[in-house]
């Protein structure tokens, strides 16, 4: 890692999103040497690695310091400067006061950040392989329970409009319960029309059975 700002011949930055990336490379003058757009694919990431080839070496800024980009450039050994948003926003409005706002204004802003500035910025350390799958399995985490609370809200909604007494039922529709009592009890009809052993035979393997509400059920 060359940290010696002065032996840098390019600064380059990448503004990232979840099917493409923006890359712009200023050379020492802050002229811009090379920009280009590359898809979140293998054969995307190949074209980026051989576009770069012309600027080895060069430190290279982004808005993150974790996910799925900076994972396939740490593995390419790039020399990485994450930036908050916040000063990622400040950067943009010393570049343009007038507020223009575009992916490639955005992406230049930083990469001429990087350059005049960069010299103060931490540089984001390669993680060690424990680290690095301990990272994937949280991203993995939280993309799951945000695909599981965007499929409650659908459901609710669904039941809001044709099930009101169900929805009443339960407050916490992320429990299993909630979903098994809807496979067993599909439609109001069939809510209405369930025995009492169909009631028991549904509560006691979720643990719901208590004998102080077996009367009313």
């Amino acid at each position: 890692m060359n940290n010696d700002w002065s032996q840098h011949s390019h600064f380059a930055a990448l503004d990232w999103a979840q099917d493409h990336h923006d890359v712009v490379v200023v050379d020492r003058s802050g002229f811009i040497a090379l920009e280009f757009r590359f898809a979140h694919t293998a054969e995307g990431w190949a074209e980026f690695t051989a576009k770069m080839k012309p600027c080895p070496g060069a430190p290279l800024a982004l808005e993150t310091s974790s996910g799925p980009a900076v994972d396939q450039l740490l593995r390419r050994d790039w020399q990485l400067y994450p930036v908050n948003p916040k000063a990622a926003e400040r950067y943009r409005e010393r570049k343009a006061p007038s507020g223009t706002k575009s992916d490639r204004h955005d992406v230049w802003s930083l990469a001429d950040a990087l350059r005049t500035d960069g010299h103060a910025w931490r540089p984001l350390l390669p993680q060690d392989e424990a680290t690095a799958t301990l990272r994937a399995l949280c991203r993995d985490e939280i993309g799951l329970i945000e695909q599981r609370t965007a499929l409650v809200n659908q459901l609710q909604a669904a039941l809001h409009e044709y099930y009101p007494m169900a929805l009443e039922a339960f407050d916490d529709w992320t429990a299993p319960y909630t979903w098994a009592f809807v496979k067993e009890f599909p439609t109001p009809a069939a809510l209405l029309a369930a025995k009492k052993r169909r009631w028991e035979k549904f509560l006691h393997p979720h643990r719901l059975w208590r004998p102080e509400t077996a009367p009313r059920r």
